[in-house]
Protein backbone atom coordinates (compact mmCIF):
# COMPACT_ATOMS: atom_id res chain seq x y z
CA UNK A 1 0.00 0.00 0.00
CA UNK A 2 1.61 3.29 -1.00
CA UNK A 3 0.13 7.02 0.61
CA UNK A 4 0.83 9.78 -0.53
CA UNK A 5 -0.14 13.24 1.12
CA UNK A 6 -1.87 15.66 -0.33
CA UNK A 7 -3.39 18.08 2.52
CA UNK A 8 -2.74 18.41 5.86
CA UNK A 9 -5.14 20.72 7.76
CA UNK A 10 -6.08 21.16 10.87
CA UNK A 11 -10.55 20.42 9.74
CA UNK A 12 -9.50 18.28 6.66
CA UNK A 13 -6.38 16.30 5.54
CA UNK A 14 -6.12 14.45 2.06
CA UNK A 15 -4.59 11.22 1.08
CA UNK A 16 -4.22 9.07 -2.28
CA UNK A 17 -3.55 5.41 -1.96
CA UNK A 18 -2.72 2.89 -4.02
CA UNK A 19 -2.75 -0.90 -3.50
CA UNK A 20 -1.09 -3.81 -5.35
CA UNK A 21 -2.71 -6.38 -2.94
CA UNK A 22 -3.97 -9.60 -5.43
CA UNK A 23 -5.73 -13.03 -4.14
CA UNK A 24 -2.59 -14.18 -2.81
CA UNK A 25 -2.03 -11.29 0.22
CA UNK A 26 -2.80 -12.10 3.21
CA UNK A 27 -5.31 -9.70 4.66
CA UNK A 28 -5.44 -8.21 8.20
CA UNK A 29 -7.36 -6.11 10.70
CA UNK A 30 -6.97 -2.52 10.72
CA UNK A 31 -8.41 0.28 12.75
CA UNK A 32 -10.43 3.70 11.44
CA UNK A 33 -8.11 6.68 13.32
CA UNK A 34 -10.60 9.15 12.58
CA UNK A 35 -13.99 9.48 10.62
CA UNK A 36 -12.94 9.17 6.65
CA UNK A 37 -14.48 8.68 3.41
CA UNK A 38 -12.43 6.89 0.75
CA UNK A 39 -13.24 7.16 -2.78
CA UNK A 40 -12.55 4.65 -5.10
CA UNK A 41 -11.71 5.57 -8.40
CA UNK A 42 -10.06 2.43 -9.91
CA UNK A 43 -10.12 -1.52 -9.04
CA UNK A 44 -11.93 -3.17 -6.43
CA UNK A 45 -11.66 -4.87 -3.11
CA UNK A 46 -13.74 -6.29 -0.09
CA UNK A 47 -14.17 -4.95 3.08
CA UNK A 48 -15.89 -6.39 6.43
CA UNK A 49 -16.04 -4.24 9.21
CA UNK A 50 -18.85 -4.37 12.28
CA UNK A 51 -19.86 -7.84 10.73
CA UNK A 52 -20.71 -6.75 7.62
CA UNK A 53 -19.28 -7.60 3.89
CA UNK A 54 -18.91 -5.46 1.08
CA UNK A 55 -17.56 -5.40 -2.66
CA UNK A 56 -16.65 -1.84 -3.43
CA UNK A 57 -15.75 -1.58 -7.03
CA UNK A 58 -14.61 1.75 -8.70
CA UNK A 59 -17.68 4.63 -7.73
CA UNK A 60 -18.02 3.27 -3.93
CA UNK A 61 -17.02 4.85 -1.05
CA UNK A 62 -15.44 3.37 1.98
CA UNK A 63 -16.65 4.70 5.40
CA UNK A 64 -14.23 5.23 8.36
CA UNK A 65 -15.82 5.60 11.94
CA UNK A 66 -13.10 6.05 14.26
CA UNK A 67 -12.31 3.42 16.84
CA UNK A 68 -14.24 0.35 14.17
CA UNK A 69 -11.87 -2.48 13.02
CA UNK A 70 -11.90 -3.38 9.72
CA UNK A 71 -10.41 -5.85 6.89
CA UNK A 72 -9.46 -5.53 3.33
CA UNK A 73 -9.31 -7.96 0.70
CA UNK A 74 -8.91 -8.31 -3.11
CA UNK A 75 -9.97 -12.19 -3.47
CA UNK A 76 -11.49 -11.32 -6.72
CA UNK A 77 -8.19 -8.21 -8.57
CA UNK A 78 -4.89 -7.23 -8.40
CA UNK A 79 -5.03 -3.82 -6.58
CA UNK A 80 -7.05 -0.14 -6.22
CA UNK A 81 -7.02 3.10 -5.68
CA UNK A 82 -8.65 5.56 -3.29
CA UNK A 83 -8.66 9.16 -2.99
CA UNK A 84 -9.61 9.35 0.71
CA UNK A 85 -10.65 12.25 3.31
CA UNK A 86 -9.73 12.34 7.16
CA UNK A 87 -12.28 14.36 8.81
CA UNK A 88 -11.82 16.06 12.04
CA UNK A 89 -14.43 15.88 14.81
CA UNK A 90 -15.57 19.66 14.53
CA UNK A 91 -16.16 19.22 10.92
CA UNK A 92 -18.14 16.20 11.38
CA UNK A 93 -19.92 17.75 14.11
CA UNK A 94 -21.09 20.87 11.79
CA UNK A 95 -22.03 18.39 9.10
CA UNK A 96 -23.74 16.28 10.31
CA UNK A 97 -22.60 13.02 13.22
CA UNK A 98 -25.43 10.64 13.03
CA UNK A 99 -23.77 7.63 14.21
CA UNK A 100 -25.66 5.34 12.21
CA UNK A 101 -24.56 7.73 9.04
CA UNK A 102 -20.57 7.22 9.46
CA UNK A 103 -21.04 3.56 10.39
CA UNK A 104 -22.58 2.48 7.10
CA UNK A 105 -19.79 0.82 5.98
CA UNK A 106 -19.85 1.51 2.62
CA UNK A 107 -21.72 3.31 0.52
CA UNK A 108 -22.58 1.90 -3.11
CA UNK A 109 -22.23 3.57 -6.53
CA UNK A 110 -24.14 6.86 -6.21
CA UNK A 111 -24.36 9.62 -9.08
CA UNK A 112 -24.47 12.21 -6.58
CA UNK A 113 -20.98 11.03 -5.16
CA UNK A 114 -19.45 10.15 -7.99
CA UNK A 115 -19.66 13.31 -10.18
CA UNK A 116 -18.14 14.66 -7.08
CA UNK A 117 -15.33 11.97 -6.40
CA UNK A 118 -14.37 12.65 -9.80
CA UNK A 119 -13.97 16.12 -9.48
CA UNK A 120 -12.40 15.98 -6.24
CA UNK A 121 -9.95 13.90 -7.99
CA UNK A 122 -9.23 16.50 -10.34
CA UNK A 123 -8.33 19.01 -7.66
CA UNK A 124 -6.15 16.39 -6.28
CA UNK A 125 -4.04 15.98 -9.23
CA UNK A 126 -3.86 20.10 -9.74
CA UNK A 127 -6.00 20.04 -12.99
CA UNK A 128 -8.34 23.32 -11.85
CA UNK A 129 -7.31 25.93 -8.75
CA UNK A 130 -10.24 24.78 -6.22
CA UNK A 131 -9.01 24.26 -3.50
CA UNK A 132 -8.66 20.50 -2.08
CA UNK A 133 -9.90 21.21 1.67
CA UNK A 134 -12.91 23.02 -0.15
CA UNK A 135 -13.96 20.23 -2.56
CA UNK A 136 -13.57 17.57 0.70
CA UNK A 137 -15.84 19.20 2.73
CA UNK A 138 -18.27 19.55 -0.17
CA UNK A 139 -18.04 16.13 -0.63
CA UNK A 140 -18.60 15.03 2.95
CA UNK A 141 -21.30 17.37 3.13
CA UNK A 142 -23.06 15.46 0.22
CA UNK A 143 -22.15 11.57 1.74
CA UNK A 144 -24.29 12.69 4.33
CA UNK A 145 -27.30 14.33 3.20
CA UNK A 146 -27.40 11.41 0.71
CA UNK A 147 -26.35 8.48 2.85
CA UNK A 148 -28.95 9.67 5.14
CA UNK A 149 -32.07 9.09 2.99
CA UNK A 150 -31.12 5.53 2.09
CA UNK A 151 -30.44 1.80 4.12
CA UNK A 152 -26.93 0.08 3.22
CA UNK A 153 -28.87 -3.95 3.11
CA UNK A 154 -25.88 -6.16 2.01
CA UNK A 155 -26.93 -9.40 1.02
CA UNK A 156 -24.52 -12.22 1.88
CA UNK A 157 -23.50 -14.42 -0.92
CA UNK A 158 -20.86 -17.28 -1.85
CA UNK A 159 -17.43 -15.98 -2.80
CA UNK A 160 -17.76 -17.34 -5.91
CA UNK A 161 -20.46 -15.27 -6.61
CA UNK A 162 -19.61 -12.44 -4.85
CA UNK A 163 -16.51 -12.26 -7.69
CA UNK A 164 -18.81 -12.74 -10.10
CA UNK A 165 -20.45 -10.01 -9.86
CA UNK A 166 -17.19 -7.44 -8.92
CA UNK A 167 -15.81 -8.86 -11.84
CA UNK A 168 -18.89 -8.21 -14.39
CA UNK A 169 -18.95 -4.69 -12.46
CA UNK A 170 -15.29 -4.15 -13.76
CA UNK A 171 -16.26 -5.17 -17.13
CA UNK A 172 -19.42 -3.18 -17.23
CA UNK A 173 -17.24 0.02 -16.38
CA UNK A 174 -14.35 -0.70 -18.91
CA UNK A 175 -16.70 -1.30 -21.46
CA UNK A 176 -19.34 1.58 -20.55
CA UNK A 177 -19.29 3.29 -23.62
CA UNK A 178 -20.86 0.46 -25.59
CA UNK A 179 -24.40 -0.79 -25.75
CA UNK A 180 -24.65 -3.05 -23.06
CA UNK A 181 -28.10 -4.48 -22.08
CA UNK A 182 -28.90 -6.85 -19.49
CA UNK A 183 -28.00 -9.74 -21.56
CA UNK A 184 -24.85 -8.75 -22.55
CA UNK A 185 -23.55 -8.40 -18.72
CA UNK A 186 -25.26 -11.91 -17.85
CA UNK A 187 -23.57 -13.79 -20.45
CA UNK A 188 -20.80 -12.16 -19.49
CA UNK A 189 -21.00 -13.17 -15.64
CA UNK A 190 -22.48 -16.72 -17.54
CA UNK A 191 -25.78 -17.30 -15.32
CA UNK A 192 -29.13 -16.46 -16.52
CA UNK A 193 -30.36 -12.21 -16.44
CA UNK A 194 -32.87 -13.34 -13.85
CA UNK A 195 -30.36 -14.57 -11.47
CA UNK A 196 -27.42 -12.18 -12.76
CA UNK A 197 -30.04 -9.32 -11.87
CA UNK A 198 -30.70 -10.86 -8.08
CA UNK A 199 -26.68 -11.31 -7.70
CA UNK A 200 -25.65 -8.17 -8.89
CA UNK A 201 -27.99 -5.63 -7.28
CA UNK A 202 -27.68 -7.91 -3.61
CA UNK A 203 -23.79 -7.89 -3.83
CA UNK A 204 -23.09 -4.18 -4.77
CA UNK A 205 -26.50 -2.61 -4.00
CA UNK A 206 -27.16 -1.49 -7.84
CA UNK A 207 -28.50 -3.02 -10.59
CA UNK A 208 -26.52 -3.51 -13.83
CA UNK A 209 -27.97 -0.79 -15.30
CA UNK A 210 -28.07 1.89 -12.97
CA UNK A 211 -24.27 1.09 -12.39
CA UNK A 212 -23.69 1.29 -16.26
CA UNK A 213 -25.55 4.75 -16.46
CA UNK A 214 -23.48 5.36 -13.14
CA UNK A 215 -19.93 4.28 -14.79
CA UNK A 216 -20.50 6.70 -17.78
CA UNK A 217 -21.46 9.97 -15.61
CA UNK A 218 -18.43 9.23 -13.53
CA UNK A 219 -16.20 9.15 -17.01
CA UNK A 220 -18.16 12.00 -18.21
CA UNK A 221 -17.37 14.04 -14.91
CA UNK A 222 -13.74 13.17 -15.54
CA UNK A 223 -13.49 14.42 -19.07
CA UNK A 224 -15.29 17.61 -18.18
CA UNK A 225 -12.72 18.35 -15.62
CA UNK A 226 -9.91 16.89 -17.76
CA UNK A 227 -10.62 18.33 -21.45
CA UNK A 228 -11.77 21.46 -23.48
CA UNK A 229 -13.90 18.98 -25.57
CA UNK A 230 -17.44 20.01 -26.88
CA UNK A 231 -20.45 18.52 -24.27
CA UNK A 232 -22.04 16.71 -27.21
CA UNK A 233 -18.65 15.12 -27.89
CA UNK A 234 -18.19 13.79 -24.12
CA UNK A 235 -21.69 12.58 -24.17
CA UNK A 236 -21.59 10.03 -26.92
CA UNK A 237 -17.70 9.22 -26.66
CA UNK A 238 -19.00 8.07 -22.90
CA UNK A 239 -21.79 6.09 -23.91
CA UNK A 240 -25.10 8.39 -24.07
CA UNK A 241 -26.92 7.88 -27.28
CA UNK A 242 -28.82 11.03 -26.99
CA UNK A 243 -27.50 14.32 -25.55
CA UNK A 244 -30.97 15.53 -23.79
CA UNK A 245 -31.12 12.44 -22.09
CA UNK A 246 -27.14 12.94 -20.73
CA UNK A 247 -27.74 16.92 -19.87
CA UNK A 248 -30.74 15.88 -17.69
CA UNK A 249 -29.27 12.65 -16.37
CA UNK A 250 -26.17 14.61 -15.72
CA UNK A 251 -28.08 17.23 -14.10
CA UNK A 252 -29.95 15.27 -11.89
CA UNK A 253 -26.62 13.73 -10.44
CA UNK A 254 -24.76 16.91 -9.66
CA UNK A 255 -27.22 19.20 -9.33
CA UNK A 256 -25.84 21.76 -12.05
CA UNK A 257 -26.02 21.16 -15.89
CA UNK A 258 -22.59 19.74 -17.51
CA UNK A 259 -21.84 23.11 -18.58
CA UNK A 260 -22.26 24.28 -14.60
CA UNK A 261 -20.00 21.48 -13.74
CA UNK A 262 -17.06 22.32 -15.93
CA UNK A 263 -16.88 25.97 -14.72
CA UNK A 264 -16.61 24.23 -11.17
CA UNK A 265 -13.76 22.27 -11.82
CA UNK A 266 -11.95 25.50 -13.54
CA UNK A 267 -12.50 26.99 -10.53
CA UNK A 268 -16.38 28.77 -9.89
CA UNK A 269 -16.26 28.56 -6.12
CA UNK A 270 -19.79 29.74 -6.25
CA UNK A 271 -21.27 27.31 -8.09
CA UNK A 272 -19.33 24.73 -6.33
CA UNK A 273 -20.48 25.99 -2.63
CA UNK A 274 -23.99 27.14 -3.62
CA UNK A 275 -25.06 24.26 -6.19
CA UNK A 276 -22.77 21.25 -5.78
CA UNK A 277 -23.22 21.46 -2.19
CA UNK A 278 -27.04 21.47 -2.11
CA UNK A 279 -27.43 22.87 1.71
Amino acid sequence: MTRTPLLQRGLISVSDFRCSAGPDDKPFVERFDCHSISYVRKGSFGCRTRGKSFELVAGSILVGHPGDEYLCSHEHCHGDECLSFFLSEGLVEAIGDRTEVWRVGAAPPLPELMVLGELAQAVAEGRNDVGLDEIGQVFANRFVEVVSRRTQKPVPAAAKDRRRAVETALWIDANSHRQINLEHAAAEAGISPFHFLRLFSSVLGVTPHQYLVRSRLRHAARLLADEDGAITDIAYDVGFGDLSNFVRTFHRAAGVSPRKFREASRGDRKILQERLALH
